[in-house]
């Protein structure tokens, strides 16, 4: 797998909680129109855990068809059960992807020999001619394969050269980089630290998975380009324009309550689904047991996207220009507004 920014393509649902297939052609000819390096279909922004795997393989196939010959395609086909990450592969595999993500096994709670061995090794092996780019995020996982072990995978499997990093523990990527081949590629896995682990010297990440790729893709991909350049000035004026639309991937309030205070946690995809439902652009809400930002939360995204559109109006130009819409109107417009939040 390239350098590159890559997005984690969110999934549109219409209204009775389907997929919107119209919409998720015209987010892919979005991101194509605007320079991506590729999309990973089927990741967690796509909601995959709540998809049947008829579902899953769907997206897949319209995803890996539509961006043939145009840009890469990454398809998310990790599980907490092998035998069904060895059929996921096989299917992405035969839709002719690019390479496939898997996730660490989720709630089993294997260690982090057991996934290299019971898991990523098996799945290689059998598939050695597609590449694997294992996804290392404890935080949803509660299980991690670590730095030394994944060091190992990539000295036995010559089909993995890439991993896409989420721990948010730069410690933890300054180890695969010291263990890992200098050629190895480390993809950020978290918007707000795209810059810091491209510009580090123990780091050296060559690209980045992206969240909010969905909404500003022409940017950031701009942003990954010149940091491996090495025109890091350049990229940070970039960065900084982004910075607070990237620490809106996951949006923390405090509510309360008639049983006193409580913490509320929106984390991905809700508030970027609520932002492309506020631009107007293919969303839909995200399926159950996800739901809506609390009011506080919403009024944080929407003045967060005010902000924007009047300091850098041209970060929501490529939104307007390819959807035909009026973005002031839609920040502005309270009537959009009414169904994207509850009360506590």
């Amino acid at each position: 797998m390239e350098q590159g920014c890559f997005t984690a393509l969110i999934t549109p649902f219409n209204k009775a909680g389907e997929l919107d297939k119209k919409g998720l052609e015209q987010l892919i000819d979005f991101q194509i129109q605007n320079g991506i390096t590729g999309i990973l279909a089927t990741g967690t922004t796509g909601e995959s855990p709540t998809f049947k795997w008829k579902e899953h393989d769907h997206v897949i196939a319209l995803t890996a068809k539509q961006t043939k010959g145009k840009c890469l395609c990454i398809a998310g086909t990790g599980s907490n059960n092998t035998e069904e990450a060895i059929i996921a592969a096989g299917h992405a595999a035969r839709e002719g992807v690019d390479a496939i993500l898997m996730v660490d096994p989720y709630y089993n709670g294997p260690s982090s020999l057991e996934i290299r061995k019971e898991y990523y090794e098996v799945v290689a092996k059998r598939y050695p001619d597609l590449d694997i780019i294992p996804y290392i995020i404890p935080g949803r996982t509660g299980a991690q394969m670590l730095p030394q072990d994944l060091a190992i995978l990539s000295e036995n499997c010559s089909n993995i050269t890439s991993v896409k990093e989420a721990t948010g523990n730069l410690d933890n990527m300054k180890l695969t980089r010291k263990y890992c081949d200098d050629t190895f590629n480390i993809l950020s896995g978290d918007d707000a630290l795209v810059y810091d682990m491209m510009t580090d010297p123990e780091i050296r990440a060559c690209g980045s998975i992206s969240v909010m790729a969905n909404i500003v893709p022409k940017f950031l991909t701009q942003m990954v380009t010149l940091l491996n350049q090495g025109k890091n000035d350049e990229a940070l004026k970039i960065q900084n324009y982004l910075k607070p639309l990237l620490d809106l991937v996951v949006v923390t309030t405090d509510e309360e309550t008639k049983f006193g205070p409580v913490n509320c946690r929106a984390r991905n995809p809700l508030p970027l689904k609520t932002m492309m439902q506020l631009l107007g652009m293919p969303s839909g809400p995200c399926r159950k047991p996800l739901g809506k930002m609390t009011e506080r939360g919403f009024r944080r995204v929407l003045e967060t996207m005010k902000q924007v559109q009047t300091d850098t109006p041209n970060i929501f130009k490529p939104i307007a220009d390819f959807f035909h819409l009026d973005i002031d109107e839609r920040l502005n417009n309270s009537e959009y507004h009414r169904t994207l939040w509850y009360d506590y």
